[in-house]
């Protein structure tokens, strides 16, 4: 009984003897070291480095709710027209703009996405813009040079589709630039029976000296075979910002078709450090299209008045309200009430 006794003990023993060794043996493997995300400040603040490349991103954007006023207000979400006299709009925009260096200087891309939002079911999801920049070529989905205009909401200066498929080429100095650009103007304007299948050509000239700013844009859509030619100047006076513009257009075309001729007029005045406001004017001259033609016997002209608000930092708040008279048809008065969150 001793040696059956003294044969187990041994056993016992030696097993654990060996669990200790197995247990030894294991070994347990070291974390992965973690990349951090480092900041980028070549291309200004907001940008970082993607981990594991040298491609510096930037993440941007804002919140938007807004309240239109104006005779049967068209929604800002459904592409509709209400009964109402105000319809509430939500829009939310996100913007990555990813940035690297070449031997041709920095690549950029930019794609922004938007959504606009008329009520829970009616909302409209859209490519706001996408493109590639280098060297001073930008190609893609981007707006053009008419989608400028003076500070406040009552000019109407520009083209109503200003977003375009372009190619274009804009040189660039400290206080200058320059370019040319080819336009897709595909759901711009375009004459009855004619399909939407438009080629433009356009140029911007621009840049600032001293308290003087200036802006020269032209445009030829190929298709209805006219042009329209834009300039604009903007000057500090007092409290303010004194901003002037002309606009002529040989026919109704996709860079400009509210009237054959238009001057607008704007004194931004800078009351506070919070607080901006702007009244307006313009005037047309054959205001309207008939037949295919601007309209010979109808002139226009708007007033109005823009306030800009800063509540805190990258929250603003804007109202409008803008009266229209034609000399044939209706006077409408129209606004908004705006919210708007930057980051």
């Amino acid at each position: 009984m001793n040696i059956k006794m003294i044969l187990m003990s041994s056993a016992a023993a030696l097993a654990a003897i060996s669990s200790a060794q197995a247990a030894d043996a294991i070994v347990a493997a070291e974390p992965e070291p973690v990349e951090y995300v480092r900041v980028c400040d070549a291309y200004g603040s907001g940008y970082f480095y993607i981990p594991g490349t040298e491609t510096c991103l930037k993440i941007s954007g804002y919140i938007r709710f807004q309240v239109n006023a104006s005779p049967n207000a068209v929604t800002g979400g459904a592409s509709t027209t209400g009964t109402s006299d105000w319809d509430a709009v939500t829009r939310g925009q996100l913007q990555f703009t990813a940035k690297s260096d070449t031997e041709y200087g920095p690549l950029t891309g930019v794609i922004v996405l938007q959504t606009n939002a008329d009520n829970a079911s009616g909302q409209i999801a859209k490519l706001d813009s996408a493109y590639i920049d280098i060297a001073g070529i930008r190609a893609g989905l981007f707006y053009s040079w008419w989608d400028d205009g003076l500070s406040g909401e009552t000019d109407d200066i520009g083209s109503k589709i200003t977003l375009h498929n372009s190619i274009r080429y804009q040189y660039e100095a400290d206080n200058f630039y320059a370019g040319i650009s080819v336009d897709e103007l595909e759901d711009g304007y375009y004459s009855a029976g004619e399909q939407p299948n438009n080629v433009g050509v356009a140029i911007g000239i621009g840049g600032k000296a001293g308290v003087f700013g200036y802006q020269v844009t032209a445009g030829y859509d190929t298709d209805n075979e006219e042009g329209a030619v834009r300039a604009m100047g903007t000057v500090a006076i007092g409290p303010g910002t004194l901003g002037l513009a002309a606009v002529y257009s040989s026919g109704p075309n996709s860079y400009y078709q509210a009237a054959e001729w238009a001057i607008a007029a704007e004194y931004a005045i800078k009351a506070t450090d919070k607080l901006k406001i702007t009244p307006a004017a313009q005037y047309y001259g054959n205001y309207g299209i008939v037949a295919g033609d601007f309209n010979d016997n109808n002139d226009a002209w708007k007033v109005g008045l823009t306030v800009d608000y800063q509540i805190v930092d990258n929250f603003y708040a804007k109202a409008t309200v803008n009266y229209l008279d034609p000399d044939i048809g209706n006077d409408v008065t129209s606004g908004f009430f705006r919210l708007q969150r930057a980051f």
